[in-house]
């Protein structure tokens, strides 16, 4: 008869899942260290969430008390289309292409966590994707899905770094996963080679400040310093660099997820488009989206910055 921890495993491939695993609930006291001497370094900018609540991120009993197990996710979000190169058009970010992944993640962990209720009666379940304080790569890792590899991605033998995470927290001592990941990088500097900014500061360590992402994205300054705004490579939203030559995400596979396919057939946008946009598109147009992030303020300075690049 399978047990519990075989049943809820079972029950989150048939949700849609493509890897699950579970680790034992106690705080990450290495990961943790790793993760204060990355905010005191300033490597998170303007990112104060970050910052908050560091302390919950690091125990997640903080998070629900009487934690005993952590069940960590991976969702492939791959789909097999590609950016064109094309001045008049800015890249988006292969994880922004179809609907908002909180949404999509939650809706599963949500029913995954009902039936985790059913099977286990009176357990306390708390779900996490990504807005929670959750070290979502640190459990990924301890629960054997990946390894964190020099670009600081999540990456998986079966799908590459094409993955989302999530983590659903319970008060019950369930089967743990002992087998753990190596970490196939090896000599490979492919991520920190390409990297147009130099962000990967050391391997395994993102200097957010410098990073394309961050600036697109998480920045709101009215105007993207030099460093980023001469460096842009074509997007707009986000960046794939580093995940685009990593050699292990020649195991790229389809998603099944038909939410994450691109909206509109989109994978870029238009910059003129984009500078003439009025509120209440950019609402229609992005609501349910992770893009919506960014506000309409800041993908019209990162479309001026792509189409006249600063002298």
């Amino acid at each position: 008869m399978a047990s519990v921890s075989d049943k809820i495993k079972s029950h989150a491939l048939e949700l849609g899942f493509d890897k699950v695993g579970i680790a034992h609930a106690e705080p990450l006291e290495v990961e943790g260290a790793r993760l204060f001497e990355w905010l005191n370094a300033g490597y998170h900018g303007e990112m104060a969430w970050m910052e908050r609540w560091k302390e919950k991120r690091v125990d997640p009993s903080e998070l629900l008390p009487g934690a005993k197990s952590v069940i960590a996710v991976a969702l492939n979000y791959f789909t097999p289309h590609r950016h064109i190169e094309d001045k008049t058009r800015g890249k988006i970010s292969r994880y922004a292409w179809g609907d908002d992944y909180h949404d999509v993640l939650k809706v599963k962990l949500f029913k995954l966590a009902g039936f985790i209720q059913a099977e286990i009666p009176g357990v306390n379940t708390k779900v996490c994707v990504d807005t929670a304080p959750m070290m979502d790569k640190a459990w990924a890792v301890r629960a054997g899905l990946g390894w964190i590899g020099k670009s600081t991605n999540l990456i998986t033998t079966d799908y590459g770094s094409w993955v989302f995470l999530g983590e659903i927290i319970v008060d019950r001592e369930l089967d743990h996963d002992t087998q753990l990941v190596a970490d196939h990088c090896g000599s490979c500097t492919a991520c920190i080679d390409a990297c147009p900014t130099s962000a990967i500061s050391r391997p395994y360590s993102v200097d957010a400040t410098k990073c394309l992402s961050y600036g697109t994205i998480e920045l709101r300054d009215e105007h993207l310093p030099a460093e980023i705004g001469e460096h842009m490579s074509g997007w707009i939203y986000g960046c794939d660099i580093c995940q685009d030559v990593c050699p292990w995400n020649r195991f790229e596979t389809p998603t099944a997820e038909i939410g994450l396919e691109p909206r509109r057939g989109e994978t870029s946008l238009d910059l003129d488009a984009v500078e003439a946009m009025t509120q209440e598109e950019f609402s229609v147009r992005f609501r349910r989206s992770a893009m919506k992030r960014t506000k309409l303020t800041g993908l019209k300075r990162n479309a001026a910055a792509l189409s006249e690049p600063p002298a």
